[in-house]
């Protein structure tokens, strides 16, 4: 039978898989469209209602699209809608959220010397603070503000360095990043959700019962779907950074999630420019690298000091039990032996400066709190250390899984 480790980190792997599929979907019929509306051409004589056309090849075959401004004069019998992409990428994520940062909210979550909160507080702050920028946004967006997209911008992006901040004034690094993410992906599944989908329906409704649709829900919806498409590129960086401890696990990981979203900017004004004939401002790829380079300046300057103090955090119950355990010790020597040279402080390994994804093996409280993760990188798999390049042993792995097991079961 399989323990329940394995088959936790198997959920968390699938629920993974699916949250990168959906998104894919969706991040790739936005960019699309996009792109197809800022390519229809205007310059010849259009049929009734088609304010713009456009030929394209894919595929051994010719499309020949036709845009309708506000809606053809009669409902198609055939009409595809793009909503559950969206609606998946955010089910997903929040279920991703749910398995990672919640369940494991004491290593990933919470960080005591930020604010130290107890499991439920975290979890409520978490979830409460995705709806609450929801709400901030649409009053925004629902404001006079409407009217001034580029001053509405501003304000989107002053309100997202706010989160930044407030997210690392109370989260770990990592969640921080990820929390910021969730919150701007929380918006833009929000749009399509509250907003752009309604306003189809209305202009379809319209269109069945006879009537000429009203040409404001289609720019409320478009504004809406603008936003989102700048927002994309920033949410894929803050979704990946859990990966790069660089990006995280820094003093200015708060500024470098801001600036983040300028380069997101940058990059989507060069191609929306570019598929709207506009030409290709190069000079958006200039400012682009100026703000990376920022980032890899603050990411060093931020650097988390390197000392290495024993934890004093008061450990679980169940960290406790580990560190408690009669294998424990040999469990430890084998980690400080083979994996700490990497996961220090101050790693000693040539080529290797932070610690891989932020993860610290030297105190006991670092080998307790990483207990379930060396379980199954080190000793129910080879996937630690690469290549096995420390020579762990296979009664080595052993010992690490029999202490793993026996002391997370008494």
């Amino acid at each position: 039978m399989i323990d329940l480790a394995i088959a936790w980190d198997w959920l968390a792997f699938a629920v993974r898989w699916t949250h990168v599929i959906v998104a894919i979907a969706w991040i790739g019929s936005s960019f699309y469209f996009i792109a197809l509306d800022l390519g229809l051409r205007r310059d010849r004589e259009l049929p009734p209602g088609v304010a713009g056309e456009e030929w394209q090849v894919h595929g051994g075959g010719f499309y020949h699209i036709n845009k309708y401004m506000v809606a053809p004069q009669h409902m198609p019998e055939h009409l595809t809608w793009f909503k559950w992409e969206s609606y998946s990428t955010w089910l997903s994520g929040a279920a991703l959220l749910m398995i990672v940062y919640w369940a494991g909210a004491e290593l990933y979550l919470i960080d005591p010397a930020k604010a130290d909160l107890a499991v439920w507080q975290a979890i409520v702050i978490s979830a409460g603070s995705l709806t609450v920028g929801w709400l901030v946004y649409d009053f925004l967006c629902r404001s006079g503000l409407g009217a001034r997209p580029t001053l509405l911008m501003i304000l989107l992006f002053i309100l997202l360095v706010v989160m930044s901040w407030g997210y690392n004034q109370i989260f770990t690094g990592r969640a921080s990043l990820l929390h910021l993410g969730a919150f701007t992906a929380t918006i833009m599944s929000a749009n399509v959700f509250f907003i752009i989908m309604p306003n189809q329906r209305i202009v379809v409704g319209d269109l069945k019962a006879g009537r000429t649709p009203d040409p404001k829900y289609g720019k409320i919806a478009k504004l809406r779907s603008t936003h989102n498409n700048y927002l994309t590129l920033p949410v894929i960086f803050l979704m990946l950074s859990n990966h790069y401890p660089l990006a995280f696990a820094t003093e200015y990981a708060w500024v470098i999630a801001a600036l983040v979203f300028l380069m997101g900017v940058t990059i989507r004004h060069f191609f929306n420019t570019h598929h709207g004939g506009g030409g290709e401002p190069w000079w958006t790829w200039a400012v682009t690298a100026i703000i990376f380079l920022v980032i890899v300046w603050l990411s060093w300057m931020g650097r988390a000091d390197s000392a290495v103090d024993e934890d004093d955090r008061a450990l679980t119950s169940a960290q406790q039990e580990l560190v408690s355990a009669t294998s424990y010790a040999d469990a430890a020597d084998i980690v400080r032996s083979r994996c700490s040279m990497c996961h220090a402080r101050e790693p000693v390994w040539e080529g290797v400066n932070w610690a891989p994804k932020g993860v610290y093996l030297e105190t006991d409280a670092d080998i307790a709190a990483h207990a379930n993760a060396i379980y199954l990188q080190a000793g129910v798999t080879h996937a630690m250390p690469p290549a096995n390049i420390t020579q762990i042993s296979r009664q080595e792995r052993a010992t690490l899984a029999d202490w793993y097991r026996t002391a997370s079961t008494n």
